[in-house]
């Protein structure tokens, strides 16, 4: 393999794991700006599990210096209960002259009420490529990684590195939060804890929002990814920040949103 395959890789497994904690962020492209609903505005959108659709555009940060953009864009399919999840992430100032090529993520999903099922996944950053298909009829994923052929058994509730954010967004909504998950990391099925450590009032550049916080982490695991997730706006992610062995590694926050 290759040094600039090893390079590319690196990136998507950087943005899976980003991913995996039911959050976009360290890189991309710019949405339309909508207002956020107005301080103390009850919920838009918590009292049912219909997802609706919506474009949020962030920029990450690392040792304080801005090292990209990130969005996030969720549209209906062409069938009932079809969304299609793509996450798009571009890297900025002297960073892109490394990065140069976009990270492109998307999922192909089925959402019945507050249950999500991933049924294909795709990843590309310049020459490195992941596709897999997922056959729940079988439980099995197959398709290819690097071009490698893969095959791996599905355990139940699995979700890819995209279509977890989306099942953590409709949990909260729902007002339950499994203690793990399941989620596939190229041809690996890895298991993540979730833990919702309480609520919290922030200020953002859609102005102040409640949030709930969720905190993700592998077992054993001195990484820890923290999350605010917003009611008001569909418990969409607002902010993120990564630790390791308790310091900061990079943080993202909110710019744009709309539905």
């Amino acid at each position: 393999m290759t040094r600039r395959t090893n390079a590319a890789l690196g990136r998507t497994r950087l943005a899976g794991a980003l991913a995996a904690g039911a959050l976009a962020a360290v890189l991309a492209r710019p949405a339309a700006a909508q207002p956020a609903a107005a301080p103390g505005t009850p919920p838009a959108d918590a009292a049912d599990s219909t997802l609706r659709p919506f474009t949020a555009h962030y920029v990450a940060q690392w040792k304080s210096i801005d090292v990209g953009t990130s969005d996030l864009d969720l549209v209906r399919g062409a069938e009932p209960q079809r969304y299609v999840y793509t996450w798009r992430i571009r890297a900025g100032g002297i960073f892109r002259l490394i990065y140069r090529h976009d990270v492109v993520q998307q999922s192909w999903l089925q959402v019945d009420g507050a249950d999500v099922r991933p049924l294909a996944y795709e990843a590309q950053d310049g020459d490195s490529r992941i596709h897999l298909d997922f056959d729940w009829s079988t439980h099995r994923a197959r398709g290819t990684v690097t071009g490698k052929p893969v095959d791996f058994a599905l355990p139940d509730g699995t979700q890819d590195l995209m279509s977890i954010q989306i099942q953590v967004m409709q949990d909260l909504r729902a007002g339950r939060l499994p203690a793990t998950f399941w989620i596939i990391d190229k041809d690996q099925v890895k298991d993540f804890e979730y833990r919702r450590t309480g609520d919290q009032r922030i200020a953002t550049a859609l102005g102040e929002l409640d949030t709930v916080v969720v905190t993700s982490r592998r077992p054993g695991g001195d990484r820890l990814l923290t999350m605010w997730f917003a009611p008001s706006l569909g418990y969409l992610p607002v902010r993120a920040e990564r630790t390791r062995g308790g310091k900061l590694e990079f943080e993202m926050r909110i710019r744009r949103y709309s539905r």
